[in-house]
């Protein structure tokens, strides 16, 4: 069972657009240093849809690499083409990748038989655990808790991110999930409520820059110390919300340019920050850590 932290690794870009490897060594040796659970490559925060597949292959064999198989890796893999995600997959498993995450077809909008056609077509051609990823904010398409269910009977789908920002929704995939299927947060800002509720954890975008801290809320929560894991979470609350004040991830990219951590550099469509959300951004403080 998948639990904990597991951060959507952002890729850093250099002035000329090229990929900057060495600011992602980086990121993801801090993460491990900091205990994070698993590490997940290629996923939206990772600006996937603009990496070309040799990039894609660098990226998921460097993270690989590093992680030394001290903990997994979750290779992005999605598409709304069922072929393309199962070519995807193939390639994540040569190349060592632990688990596979699969994003809700975006576009095609499929019925929800479809919808059950493609992960299971996935999960039957290729060997590799999966975790489904349920955004329709950005795919334009949720899928149904019964859905859901009927994959979680496969033996290769173990795990959904769950990021519909619908509380009737989550509480009853909570409700109703097997015990050996992992339902983590896709959203940073309802790790709190999930936890409690039953969830296994948060797929973090705000762990790119405070590993440390969210790996000690989420296993604060997880071993049932409500208390000391709620007054982190309110503590990097701010965060939250301000990580989403433009699209992810150009709101976290910045923040971790302006700590040194990346060069502020984009692949459009994206663009940087707009002045006034940036100076919102820039001036958010974690009260607890008294960092700014």
């Amino acid at each position: 069972m998948i639990k904990g932290v597991c951060t959507a690794l952002v890729t850093p870009f250099n002035e000329d657009g090229s990929v900057d490897y060495e600011s992602y060594e980086k990121l993801v040796r801090n993460q491990i240093e900091n205990n994070i659970d698993a590490l997940v490559p290629l996923g939206t925060t990772a600006e996937n849809p603009t990496l070309e597949p040799e990039e894609k292959r660098k990226l998921i064999r460097l993270t690989v690499e590093l992680a030394s198989g001290k903990i997994p890796v979750i290779a992005g893999c999605g598409s709304n083409s069922t072929y393309h995600a199962i070519e995807a997959t193939k390639e994540a498993k040569d190349l060592g990748a632990s688990m596979s995450l699969q994003v809700c077809p975006y576009y095609n909008k499929p019925t929800p038989s479809g919808l059950y056609r493609h992960f299971i077509s996935i999960a039957e051609a290729v060997d590799l655990d999966m975790m489904i990823y349920n955004i329709p904010g950005r795919t334009g398409t949720n899928i149904p808790n019964n859905i859901i269910w009927d994959l979680a009977k496969h033996p290769r789908i173990i795990a959904l991110k769950e990021a519909s920002g619908n509380i009737h929704q989550l509480l009853s995939l909570l409700n109703e999930r097997p015990e050996d299927f992992s339902v983590l947060s896709g959203d940073d800002f309802l790790t709190l409520p999930l936890i409690t509720c039953g969830g296994q954890g948060v797929v973090s975008v705000a762990s790119n820059v405070f590993p440390s801290q969210i790996a000690g809320m989420v296993h604060l929560l997880l071993d049932g110390n409500i208390q000391e894991g709620s007054a982190l979470f309110f503590s990097l609350f701010p965060f939250f919300e301000n990580f989403f004040l433009e699209t992810n991830p150009i709101p976290i990219k910045t923040y971790m340019a302006s700590k040194g951590l990346l060069k502020e550099f984009f692949r459009l469509p994206l663009t940087p920050m707009k002045t006034e959300t940036k100076e919102q951004l820039l001036c958010t403080t974690m009260k607890q850590f008294n960092i700014n």
